[in-house]
């Protein structure tokens, strides 16, 4: 299974939105979005099936890639590692799923997976962790495909 997780891209602060599931993307975030998209759009296989967190932030990123999508509550802000997980069904599941939500759930998720020390790792604003399940001498191992950062696009 692939499993590829996407920050959204920069949006406005909370305190300008008010409310925080209504945040924007700035200007800058739209650029964000647009560039990693285009990465994306020329590596995810045609069949990936696409969740986004239901916030307007999210939805304006996934939106740039101009694929079918469906919203999951599941991914809103403050959900949990496993609610995703078992959302996407990590590892079971067959192919790619892309996941575009928020920190530090999606941080959280790359720290555990990855089996680091830390309880969480840095995601920047708009990049995107690939990350692959497979077996190994009957050991389920996850290997990290890719980091893209919508800066070096």
């Amino acid at each position: 299974m692939d499993l590829v997780l996407w920050r959204h891209a920069e949006a406005h602060d909370a305190l300008e939105a008010g409310d925080d599931m209504a945040r924007t993307l700035t200007s800058r975030g739209e650029k964000q979005a647009f560039r990693m998209a285009a990465w994306l759009d020329r590596q995810l296989p045609q069949s990936t099936r696409i969740l986004a967190s239901p916030a307007r932030r999210t939805e304006q990123t996934v939106a740039a890639l101009q694929r079918k999508y469906r919203f999951a509550p599941e991914l809103a802000t403050g959900c949990s590692v496993e609610q995703l997980l078992d959302l996407v069904q990590w590892p079971d599941a067959k192919g790619c799923v892309l996941v575009v939500g928020h920190q530090p759930t999606l941080g959280q998720a790359i720290a555990r997976l990855m089996g680091l020390n830390a309880t969480e790792c840095a995601v920047k604003k708009g990049a995107v962790w690939w990350l692959r399940s497979r077996s190994r001498d009957s050991l389920e191992q996850t290997v990290l495909v890719t980091v893209q950062s919508p800066e070096v696009l």
